[in-house]
């Protein structure tokens, strides 16, 4: 049912201006002595709600006074996060009206850029922990190395599951912050921390039974079963018992995200990277022979200190001589488990974030439910993205090692390239949500085409260079001394050439899979991605890089593959994300999308009480399930496509799919 006209309190909180909260009354950001802000993109502002004074600059929605100070100025931390570290208390007003008012009102270019760059910035600071970890392992044995990249794939296979119910309570913190219904959004993030927290510890018990019994169905040769298998399942088996501390930052960070605040996870993951880099060392070789100690007595301006005599010292004392790979697990988990602590405590004990309360911990099954409903198909989503990418693994080992060489290495490269495309995907998304939140559809249609646009012109200057320099970037990485260098290397140039074709269509495909899972369509998200990585990728390596054919019997029609071996697996591996770009937008431009997926009392920011803001329907995503959902007219009142520029709406362009 439309929400009804607010009178401007809730009955429960004092009007701004008066006790406590007075100091925290004034203009919107962006605003001029009680002005309503412009926005910069186009958009017209939303109309105070009844209970609104425009003349003062107060808005007295819900009893919380609007972001900003006098002067209309932004947080200083310029990402929606508070510099405030005081608790947080029912009486505090909502500190969501700090990224909410740049996120949902303004120009889209700023927050955007605020919500993305902290998001690359992780993944960069978690490809430090992968090559930290290989460094480490690769003075202790190539084994080892070998271990951690068979031992990955089986690992998110299970923290899959965790994975996809983050991700839905991201959005629904998104969406809850839009509409500025702050008990709401508390109470999502606390519910999705239990229950993740619940799910990870049932995952790590699963897991740590499942570790040996999975590995021994692998198909592998006697020397790398007696080698490489054992130190795999040693590794899991302790990453798997640390899970529930390692999964709390996961989730810290995706609630952080949907909150509109990405910059507080990337300093605390930050803290992480360092503890992890230190640990390393020490647990994986302790005091004997460890690397670090000989690698400092090297250096000129210590040379005054005996590194190598003091480990000796340090390893008669303690007698420790490390864990192996079991240390860089230990290290991995500790590091995580640092991160997580640090995460939940400004969660509860700071400003920042969703208003959580001790209460909000406690399991709800109605909140559980749409965690559950919007989560599975993200679930189901990253699982079969896994199970995809080990296929695809199988298919290519069948060809030459210089050949799995070039894939490994180019997957690798292209990996790097793809964290631009990747942050904007999930900065969209929370703008998204928190846009159909506060009942600004139309908004949310600019920001996706303004993120795809960008996204895509970002990455053909990124092809453009990756054509240019392919082969010195390549030849980085592989060692002249090597075995086939020379056509390892030949094969990794033409590799890469092959695949800076879909650079474009990565920038595009990424925004409109995070458009989507802003939305609450996760659905969508997880069929395009299928077809993506299965048909786009899967299907067409099968049939363009293998020589194989077929005769169907009722018609006795022969279908016969293509043979055309690498260059097959090269330009298959490009036509996932064409595929995914293309089928995205197709299915962006329907607009089933504009509906949000809550239903919240609390609603204050910019809606039009008229407007009907529905629920999904049980069983089904709004304006994408099965039959019987109800029609997909949007939270603006848009029953139509959300199209491109010109289309009337004020759009702009557009796009979703994961790569490696």
């Amino acid at each position: 049912m439309p929400d009804e006209p607010r009178d401007g309190s809730d009955g429960d909180r004092e009007p701004p201006g008066k006790g406590e909260d007075a100091d925290r009354t004034g203009s919107p950001p962006g605003s001029e002595n009680g002005a309503p802000p412009s926005d910069s993109d186009g958009a017209e502002p939303p109309s105070p709600p009844a209970g609104d004074d425009p003349a003062s600059g107060t808005d007295r929605r819900d009893g919380a006074a609007a972001s900003g100070d006098a002067a209309g100025s932004d947080d200083a931390s310029g990402d929606g996060s508070s510099a405030d570290d005081t608790p947080k208390t029912d009486d505090t007003p909502s500190q969501s009206i700090g990224p909410t008012s740049s996120i949902t009102e303004g120009s889209l270019i700023g927050p955007l850029f605020r919500l993305a760059w902290p998001i690359v910035v992780i993944q960069l600071l978690q490809v430090t922990y992968n090559v930290v970890d290989t460094l480490w392992l690769g003075r202790l044995s190539t084994e080892a190395v070998g271990a951690i990249s068979l031992a990955f794939p089986l690992i998110f296979l299970l923290i899959a599951i965790a994975g996809g119910f983050t991700t839905a309570g991201a959005i629904l913190v998104a969406q809850y912050t839009g509409a500025r219904g702050e008990r709401s959004a508390g109470l999502v993030a606390g519910q999705t921390m239990s229950f993740v927290s619940i799910l990870s510890v049932g995952i790590g018990i699963v897991g740590y039974f499942y570790t040996r019994p999975a590995l021994s169905i692998l198909p592998s040769d006697p020397e790398t079963a007696a080698t490489v298998i054992p130190l795999a399942a040693d590794y899991m088996e302790v990453f798997f018992l640390g899970l529930p501390l390692l999964s709390g930052f996961f989730v810290f960070s995706a609630l952080m995200r949907g909150y509109g605040d990405t910059r507080t996870p990337m300093l605390i993951m930050l803290v992480s990277v360092v503890l992890n880099v230190v640990a390393d060392p020490f647990l994986i070789f302790g005091f004997s022979a460890n690397p670090l100690f000989a690698a400092l007595n090297g250096l000129p301006l210590l040379g005054a200190i005996d590194f190598l005599g003091l480990q000796a010292s340090l390893y008669d004392l303690t007698g420790f001589g490390g864990w192996g790979i079991e240390g860089a697990a230990v290290a991995t988990i500790a590091a995580r488990a640092v991160a997580t602590a640090i995460g939940v405590w400004v969660l509860i004990a700071t400003s920042r974030g969703p208003t959580i309360s001790m209460e909000h911990f406690a399991l709800d099954l109605d909140v559980i439910r749409d965690i559950v409903r919007l989560g599975t198909p993200s679930m189901v989503e990253q699982a079969m993205s896994a199970t995809a990418m080990i296929t695809l693994t199988a298919m290519v080992v069948t060809f030459s090692p210089a050949i799995v060489t070039a894939y490994g290495l180019g997957n690798r490269l292209i990996s790097l390239v793809f964290l631009p495309a990747m942050g904007l995907g999930r900065a969209i998304d929370t703008m998204v949500g928190q846009n159909l939140g506060a009942g600004r559809a139309d908004r949310a249609a600019r920001s996706v085409w303004l993120a795809a646009s960008t996204g895509a012109g970002v990455m053909l200057v990124v092809a453009v260079v990756a054509l240019a320099f392919t082969e010195p970037i390549v030849s980085v990485f592989i060692g002249a001394d090597v075995a086939n260098a020379a056509i390892a290397e030949a094969y990794g140039v033409e590799y890469v050439r092959t695949r800076t074709v879909e650079f474009a269509f990565i920038g595009v495909s990424q925004v409109i899979l995070g458009g989507f899972r802003g939305a609450g369509n996760t659905k969508t998200a997880m069929v395009i991605s299928m077809l993506t990585l299965w048909v786009g990728r899967v299907a067409s390596v099968l049939v363009l890089a293998f020589d194989w054919s077929v005769t169907v019997p009722l018609v006795d029609v022969t279908l016969s593959a293509f043979g055309w071996e690498e260059t097959g697996i090269w330009i298959g591996m490009a036509l996932g994300n064409v595929l995914g770009a293309i089928v995205g937008v197709a299915w962006f431009l329907r607009g089933t999308w504009r509906e949000t997926y809550i239903d919240d009392p609390d609603r204050q920011a910019g809606e039009d009480p008229s407007v009907e803001t529905s629920p999904v329907a049980a069983g089904g995503e709004t304006g994408d399930g099965p039959a019987g959902d109800p029609p997909a007219t949007g939270v603006g009142g848009e029953s139509g496509a959300s199209g491109p520029p010109g289309d009337g709406d004020d759009n702009r362009p557009a796009a979703p799919a994961p790569d490696e």
